[in-house]
């Protein structure tokens, strides 16, 4: 029978940010309900793909697991009304669109951010939980390749992935070209509302950096800075780690300027600094700029290359989804020979077996050199018996006929009989 790809999701689309940090499994959590997918369903090919927009379980089986599965992250995480969110769970279980699904998302093309970069590797990760577990067999190690390679193509011959299309990974992107050149570049981070922890979260890709993070919650800079390995400053010593960052980053709200052309005067400034303003109303003066060595970027000056960046990445759409199927095309081929290969396999033991006991039977007083000739002869027969039956499956593949194949060869060399009698 062939094998049925199923998928469940909820994301960005399809529930609030409120629901989706409930069901968000971290590592620990998404390895035990894999554990837990293997022990009650006996699942071998399982990826579970958790990130603050989705939580997504693909998996292969004959039936729809779709609600126990949700029962069992519910059970994983302390949910005893799970049920109640099975609303904002879109299910797949048409073997194609989850195939489809699971590209588009791997592409970047589902994401908050069109394009986004980091999907690809968060995807990567989930597939070594998976693998590190034993839960990804054939069928899914082929997929999830025949995926990075899609990715691959994509990088190579579009340009979807070109530029930074939000706010914060254009303030990185910035950061991380006018620091080029400094070793270990001290960065402060003044603020983590919603724009600030998104800075904080993808800072962890500017490397060497060393970043302090600030606000005027002490808790709330705690909590985001500790898993990133940020050092924490209070907000009272905040002017101290002014003067000394090379890249101050701004985002609080405030009707006035909280960085003045005058505090920024008081500093010494060796070489650069670097100030970023996030913030709306702006929190950093226009006028620092006229202090020698300072550079200043705002919002519009950073949104003006986030616009670029998404127009690009939304006209190169239509070539990836175009890779996009090729890719799958290509997978189905292959996923097609692989429902007919063990048929194959029964259908030359079951000759093999009907060959070697002819031998023994006739041949039990035949010298070496005759069993030897005789052997060649049977096999070359055998292989030319398998020709047709081996050619006709692969047509009956590309028809989309193999399972009336199989049927059909089976019954015909009794297969099934000849598999049961081992």
């Amino acid at each position: 029978m062939q094998i049925k790809f199923r998928a469940l999701s909820l994301s960005h689309k399809t529930a609030p940010v409120q629901i989706r940090e409930i069901i968000a499994l971290s590592d620990q959590e998404i390895q035990r309900t894999l554990l837990k997918l293997k022990d009650f369903f006996s699942l071998n090919d399982v990826l579970i793909l958790s990130t603050c927009n989705r939580t997504e379980v693909y998996y292969s089986h004959d039936l729809d697991l779709s609600t126990e599965i949700i029962k069992l992250i519910g059970l994983e995480k302390g949910l005893p009304d799970v049920v109640h969110y099975l609303e904002y769970f879109q299910i797949y279980n048409n073997d194609r669109a989850a195939i489809a699904h699971l590209f588009r998302v791997s592409m970047g093309l589902e994401a908050q951010v069109v394009g986004d970069i980091q999907i690809s590797n968060q995807v990567k990760r989930a597939y070594q939980a998976s693998a590190d577990l034993e839960m990804a067999g054939p069928f899914l190690h082929r997929l999830m390749h025949t995926v990075f390679f899609t990715n691959k193509r994509i990088v190579q011959e579009t340009g979807f992935r070109e530029g930074a299309a939000s706010l914060s990974y254009a303030a990185i992107e910035l950061i991380e070209s006018l620091t080029s050149n400094t070793y270990q570049p001290r960065i402060l981070l003044i603020g983590v509302g919603e724009i600030g922890e998104d800075v904080a979260k993808n800072m962890v890709y500017l490397p060497n950096a060393k970043v302090k993070v600030t606000n005027r919650t002490l808790s709330k800079a705690e909590e985001i800075a500790a898993p990133l390995g940020f050092e924490v400053i209070p907000f009272e010593n905040c002017f101290e780690a002014m003067e000394e960052a090379d890249v101050i980053v701004c985002s609080i709200m405030k009707n006035e300027p909280f960085i003045t052309k005058e505090l920024i005067k008081s500093f010494d400034i060796p070489s650069y600094k670097l100030l970023v303003d996030l913030s709306v109303p702006r929190s950093i003066e226009t006028s620092v700029e006229d202090v020698p060595g300072v550079i200043l970027y705002n919002v519009d000056n950073i949104r003006s290359k986030t616009s670029e960046a998404l127009e690009k990445r939304l006209a190169a759409v239509p070539l990836v989804e175009s890779i996009i199927e090729e890719s799958i095309e290509e997978f189905y081929n292959w996923k097609k020979e692989m429902m007919v290969s063990p048929t194959i396999n029964k259908l030359k033991q079951t000759l093999e077996q009907i060959r070697l006991e002819e031998l023994s039977r006739y041949l039990k007083n035949a010298d070496e050199k005759e069993y030897a000739v005789i052997d060649k002869i049977t096999k070359s027969m055998m292989q030319k018996i398998l020709k047709v039956p081996v050619v006709q499956l692969r047509a009956a593949c590309q028809r989309d006929q193999a399972e009336e194949m199989i049927e059909f060869i089976s019954d015909l060399f009794d297969l099934d009989k000849e598999n049961t009698k081992k």
